[in-house]
């Protein structure tokens, strides 16, 4: 059948019966779009399977056509609109790069050998530190202690940094403190009630405090005695010897 012989006929069929388009969708029920898209044989509006088989239908018999001879034509124009189609063009996933293997094995390369050097690295540190602890304890196992528990020094060695002096001052009430370690001042303020401050030193301490019951000391852990009497301001000196029984 040539292209439009369906459409034009379905339209020749309705306009001898002097049938006006209003007229047939409003008997049929079927969209003026529907009716149009048939005429002019425009299939991309129109459903297929059984829904176009019921428009051809349902307009043939209110045209007094023969109904199995209109849908074999519109299956035949339809079957021509289909294979007159282009087909669709396959779209096809693009091939890696031909490059990308060689990029992906030279990475992990150089992944694994820097997990390599990483690790032998870090091992060589782990191995040197071990080796410095083990020196260290060994060290320490020979040599003397005093009363205290802390190592003495050998003759000719300066005192170790190990036998540094740790002051904990402690404030009841808001007053002034002052703090010297080594001859070198640590701390001159005035310090809310509540404060704890940290110092240390090598040698000694001198603490002063405007208000002498409001501070608490404590030398290595050792609670020391008041720095003057309540009230008054008061200075105290401590060293290793405030730490000896």
């Amino acid at each position: 059948m040539a292209r439009g012989n369906f459409g034009e006929r379905l339209k020749r069929e309705r306009e001898l019966r002097e049938i006006s388009m209003d007229e047939l969708t409003k008997a049929t029920r079927i969209g003026t779009r529907f009716v149009e898209a048939l005429e002019n044989e425009d299939w991309t509006k129109l459903p297929g399977g059984v829904f176009g088989h019921g428009f051809v239908r349902t307009i043939a018999r209110y045209l007094g056509l023969n109904e199995e001879a209109l849908l074999g034509e519109y299956d035949l124009a339809r079957a021509e609109h289909l294979a007159a189609a282009p087909p669709k063009v396959e779209e096809r996933i693009p091939s890696p790069p031909k490059w990308l293997p060689v990029v992906a094995v030279l990475l992990l390369f150089l992944l694994a050998a820097g997990l390599f050097y990483t690790g032998r690295y870090g091992w060589r540190r782990f191995a040197a530190y071990r080796a410095s602890k083990k020196s260290a304890a060994a060290t320490l196992s020979v040599q003397p202690l005093d009363q205290l528990g802390a190592a003495l020094p050998r003759a000719g060695e300066e005192p170790s940094s190990a036998a540094l002096l740790d002051l904990s001052v402690s404030t009841s009430a808001a007053t002034r403190v002052r703090v010297l370690a080594d001859n070198k001042l640590l701390l001159d303020m005035e310090l809310p009630a509540g404060e704890t401050r940290h110092f240390s030193a090598n040698q000694q301490f001198e603490v002063t405090a405007g208000d002498s019951s409001a501070v608490l000391l404590e030398l290595n852990g050792k609670a020391m005695p008041p720095l003057g009497a309540p009230g008054a301001s008061g200075t105290m000196v401590l060293s290793q010897k405030d730490l000896r029984p």
